[in-house]
């Protein structure tokens, strides 16, 4: 059971990811990854968010590691960076570690955080 719940969860993540990635890059004239920072940022936020609701087993399987265990990407995070640093990018390949941790981090808290706040 638990497989197919995170099976059906990535099976919607990953195409949404790839489509705010090529939505949000396409919005900008930057080598810059804006859309995987965005989706990466977005996924922090929603698992602090679902991590402080206590989900059961099951919806922890489907939104957290299925749906945006797919979401978000650290291989393509780790990626574009490499490439930046090939392309000596150095400013923006140290800029997006940066910016996606803080992000990342900051995200999940505020997330958390409102989710703790949500349960009152």
């Amino acid at each position: 059971m638990t497989v197919l719940m995170v099976a059906l969860g990535a099976a919607v993540g990953a195409p949404l990811r790839y489509f705010v990635d090529r939505f949000v890059q396409a919005r900008h004239d930057s080598v810059f990854p804006w859309g995987t920072h965005v989706v990466n940022a977005t996924s922090c936020l929603l698992l602090g968010f679902a991590g402080a609701l206590a989900l059961p087993p099951w919806a922890t399987a489907l939104a957290g590691t299925g749906f945006l265990g797919a979401l978000s990407t650290y291989s393509t995070f780790g990626y574009e960076t490499f490439r930046l640093l090939e392309n000596r990018e150095t400013f923006l390949a140290c800029a997006n570690v940066l910016a996606s941790l803080g992000a990342g981090l900051g995200a999940a808290v505020i997330g958390a955080a409102c989710g703790r706040a949500l349960l009152g």
